[in-house]
C-alpha cells in the first residue's frame, strides 16, 4: 500500500459530512411530528368501548405514534450531527437548544397522550426547519399541511 501511496501520491480530502451535501432535508422529521400530532388528535377522538376493536385500534395509534416520534427524533439528530458544525452554531447558538428540545418534547410525546405537547414538538422541529433552509441560504414559507392534522410546517420556497 505505501508503494502505491508514493507513486500515485493522493491529495487530501476534505469533506464537512458523511454524505454529499443536499440530501439533508427536515421535511422527513416534520411529516413525522405531524403523525404524532395526527396520532393524538384520533386516541383523543376514539369514543371509548370495552370492545376488542377499540384496544386493536389504540394499540395501533400508540404503535405509530412512538415509531413517528423515534423517526423524528433520529432524522433531527442526523441532520444535526453529520451537517450542523461549528459555522452554524456559531451563527445559530440555539441550535443545541432547539435540537435538545426536540429530544425532550419527542420523549414526552410517546410518553403523553397529550396535543400540547405533540404541538410542542411540531413547533421546535419547524424552529430547526426554519434555521435550516436559512443555513442553505433558502427563503422558507409557513403553510398548513395539506393532510390533517393541517398545522403550519415551515417549507421552503422553491
Amino acid at each position: 500500500m505505501k508503494s502505491l501511496l508514493n507513486v500515485f501520491k493522493p491529495e487530501v480530502a476534505h469533506a464537512h459530512c458523511d454524505v454529499p451535501c443536499g440530501i439533508y432535508d427536515p421535511i422527513v422529521a416534520q411529516i413525522a411530528a405531524l403523525s404524532v400530532v395526527r396520532m393524538v388528535d384520533q386516541m383523543l377522538a376514539l369514543p371509548k368501548s370495552d370492545d376488542v376493536s377499540y384496544f386493536n385500534t389504540m394499540a395501533r395509534y400508540v404503535t405509530v405514534k412512538e415509531s413517528e416520534a423515534i423517526k423524528c427524533k433520529e432524522e433531527i439528530r442526523i441532520i444535526w450531527g453529520d451537517f450542523i458544525k461549528g459555522p452554524q452554531l456559531e451563527k445559530y447558538p440555539e441550535l443545541h437548544t432547539i435540537v435538545h428540545n426536540i429530544m425532550v418534547l419527542g420523549g414526552a410525546a410517546k410518553q403523553h397522550v397529550s396535543r400540547e405537547k405533540a404541538m410542542a414538538f411540531l413547533a421546535e422541529v419547524n424552529k430547526f426547519a426554519e434555521i435550516f433552509w436559512a443555513l442553505k441560504g433558502v427563503e422558507t414559507k409557513v403553510a398548513k399541511s395539506p393532510y390533517f392534522p393541517n398545522e403550519d410546517v415551515v417549507y421552503p420556497v422553491v
